[in-house]
């Protein structure tokens, strides 16, 4: 089953002076359960893609169709809501807030959704326990390592239970350790609880754990390639 299909997705650039592409009429299809990896050199697109499936950006031209919306003819209030509800998201940076403490890191968005304090606080708990953080709910940023920040990340992407995360190289901050710790988690909540990952990396680590590897070179996919019995999604 499809949660993604992109038709003919275009980002031109500078489109008054030369055009560049950072992506060239892209057509792909990503299904439930998916542990994909988009790679290729720096330029080739693989960041403008995640910005363009998590609503970030707007494309020049083409379809984002998630979980039967268009999401590029949503109003901008409507795509914030919609990006809310249905997409999670785990940066390099972490982006956590320093002055709140994981737990606080993580509900944060549910107080967005309008969950109420209950559901919140036992849904917090279930996902730091779920990442190995249980004992550090109440530590702020600034007191963990980078590795545990990153998995407050992935706690906090997994809060508003979104159809799918979008990985922008999560383990580029991390050293080898705990980029290790953080990829057999995300490896065990895709494997177990059938969430949908979807990384842009340079790390041969995140590719080497990935079912589905999308290569694109200069703003075209020139590759993709599933692996252990992943179901076929083709493309154009």
């Amino acid at each position: 089953m499809n949660i993604i299909e992109i038709k003919n997705l275009s980002k031109v650039y500078d489109e008054k002076t030369i055009p560049v592409y950072a992506l060239n009429g892209v057509d792909l299809a990503f299904n439930v359960g998916e542990f994909t990896s988009i790679v290729g050199p720096s330029g080739s697109g693989k960041t403008t893609m995640l910005n363009l499936l998590g609503g970030l950006d707007s494309p020049s031209g083409g379809e984002i169709i998630i979980d039967q919306t268009d999401i590029t003819e949503l109003t901008s209030r409507k795509l914030i809501d919609f990006r809310l509800r249905n997409i999670g998201f785990v940066f390099q940076s972490f982006n956590l807030i320093p002055v709140l403490t994981a737990k606080e890191n993580v509900e944060f968005i549910m107080q967005l959704q309008g969950v109420n304090k209950d559901q919140r606080d036992k849904r917090t708990i279930e996902l730091l326990d779920s990442v190995g953080l249980g004992d550090k709910i109440n530590v702020r940023p600034n007191k963990l390592s980078g590795g545990q920040q990153q998995r407050v990340a992935v706690a906090r992407a997994l809060a508003s239970k979104p159809k799918f995360i979008l990985a922008d190289e999560p383990t580029a901050n991390l050293d080898s350790r705990s980029a290790e710790n953080l990829l057999e988690i995300m490896e065990k909540l895709n494997r177990e609880e059938n969430i949908t990952f979807i990384f842009s990396t340079h790390d041969s680590r995140v590719v080497a754990k990935a079912r589905r590897v999308i290569t694109l070179e200069d703003g075209k996919i020139v590759g993709d390639i599933k692996r252990n019995n992943a179901p076929t999604v083709p493309h154009s």
